[in-house]
């Protein structure tokens, strides 16, 4: 048995201890201009990456049930003139942190599964969530907010990443008033005569969900809020846009409080997939104006996050990273001990909606495992070619992001960086270049965790030959666990 599974390991992209080490905490806060710098920084490549996830995954060595519990950590890299690049990090101060780096204990559960010693005693009953402020980061109205999606936003000074505290919009929220962590930029808002706009939405689930949209303007201001009530418990991570339309997938999934009341369990624990059952499309007009809801089923499986959206003629065209299934949390489980082979691969789905005969078709555009897609803002709502996700190295089975997959979805080419078999990927970010005319013409920019000297790298890549060497390689002086999102600016922060 133990030389099959030494076989079995050879024939891996990736060294599972070192992938598992890419999940140590990073308690330091750093300040740092980067020195160590293979190739050069394009001089045109001037702004500042922002980038948010789980800093901690324990709370003085408590350790977290699931990394999605674990505190935020904000990352900025500021490309600056003369191709220097600043680097710094710092956790979001929010409440929970700050009270629980004071007593120096765990004093929270945690919303996937994490919950505090002592057992279920010294659990049942306490509902208190902790802001972790750990899933994006976006500046937008001259502000820069760390967000997650089931409280309010925190914000931050982007020339330093000090916290300032939580921020309610300017009275758009009041205090225990949510708003999701994937907004969707509009670069030219056909509501607002070709001005961009930001568009985001807040769920407050039940029997019946309450689903909110909120579109801001440049400067902040709110330019329109409407609400939709819709049948069932809705668990919606991400959503999309078109011109006309917001586009929310409600997964099969059904949710039993009980065992999370009683102490037993964290929330995330009490969610069940139900692959028999369909996904429910839910499509809201985003002129207040209509109030036209239309709620289609489509073929069941699991979505975290969409890709892009665009509308042709009277259909509207959704894709979407899909799962077969989704993994059970378990609360004796460790995430870190994942058994990849065994899981359903993220692939790239197309779901094509009919608003006339009001059907949905889904079709498998990409059928590599891949997760955490980017594309050219400029094509954000409107049809585009390129896309830019994480994949493993492998073209087959389910394995750690390892890789960067460009697909041209006009011709099928598909060009691969890979990083294996030390290179772990997250989120790539696609930067267009100044006065850019092809779609990908810019810079990929990825953070890569490197297995084998426990540390981490910002990459830029070619958008338009993702397959030749970096254009630069900077090396971090240390590792950063790995992320969730994080947004370009043009603005340089320093």
């Amino acid at each position: 048995m133990t030389a099959l599974i030494n076989k079995n390991e050879e024939n891996l992209s990736y060294n599972r201890q070192e992938w598992k080490q890419g999940y140590q905490s990073q308690p330091n806060e750093y300040d740092y201009f980067i020195e160590d710098i293979e190739g050069k920084v394009p001089d045109e490549l001037q702004g500042t990456l922002f980038r948010n996830g789980p800093g901690l995954l324990d709370v003085q060595g408590t350790p977290v049930q699931h990394p999605f519990d674990g505190d935020g950590m904000i990352c900025s890299i500021s490309f600056l003139p003369n191709g220097k690049v600043h680097f710094r990090n710092r956790f979001v101060r929010t409440e929970g942190y700050v009270q629980e780096q004071k007593e120096g204990k765990m004093v929270y559960r945690g919303v996937f599964g994490t919950q505090k010693p002592g057992g279920w005693l010294n659990n049942i009953l306490d509902i208190k969530i902790k802001n972790i402020a750990n899933t994006n980061v976006i500046y937008w109205g001259k502000k820069l907010l760390a967000l997650w999606e089931v409280a309010e936003p925190y914000r931050l000074d982007p020339s330093t990443l000090e916290t300032i505290g939580i921020d309610y919009l300017d009275g758009v929220l009041n205090p225990g008033d949510s708003i999701a962590a994937h907004p969707r930029f509009d670069p030219s808002s056909e509501l607002d005569q070709g001005q961009p706009c930001l568009v985001n939405y807040s769920i407050n689930p039940g029997l019946s969900s309450k689903i909110t949209i909120y579109e801001f303007a440049p400067d902040g201001n709110l330019l329109r809020r409407h609400s939709h009530a819709v049948p069932g418990f809705s668990f919606i991570h991400d959503f999309a846009i078109t011109s006309n339309y917001c586009l929310l997938l409600q997964n099969p999934v059904t949710f039993n409080p009980v065992p999370y009341l009683l102490g037993f369990k964290g929330a995330g624990e009490c969610v069940n997939f139900h692959p028999g059952k369909p996904s429910k499309l839910i499509i809201i007009p985003r002129d207040p104006s209509n109030k036209k809801v239309k709620i289609l089923e489509a073929d069941s499986g699991f979505v975290f996050h969409h890709v892009n959206a665009f509308e042709e003629g009277n259909s509207i065209y959704l894709d979407s990273i899909s799962y077969n299934s989704l993994p059970q949390i378990q609360p004796d489980g460790d995430y870190r001990e994942v058994d990849f082979e065994s899981l359903d691969p993220g692939q790239i789905y197309r779901f094509k909606i009919d608003l006339d005969q009001e059907t949905v078709e889904k079709e498998m555009i990409e059928s590599r495992c891949c997760e955490f897609p980017s594309i050219n803002p400029s094509n954000a709502g409107r049809n585009y070619r390129y896309l830019f996700i994480g994949t493993a190295h492998k073209d087959q089975c389910n394995a750690p992001l390892q890789a960067i997959l460009k697909l041209d979805l006009l011709t099928g080419k598909k060009q691969i960086h890979s990083f294996a078999p030390q290179g772990y990927v997250g989120e790539p970010i696609f930067v267009p270049k100044p006065d850019s005319t092809n779609e990908d013409q810019g810079w990929v920019l990825v953070m890569v965790y490197d297995g084998n000297k426990h540390r981490s790298d910002i990459v830029i890549l070619d958008g338009e030959n993702l397959e030749k060497e970096p254009i630069a390689t900077l090396h971090l002086k240390h590792h950063i666990p790995y992320g969730l999102h994080g947004n370009w600016t043009s603005e340089l922060f320093s």
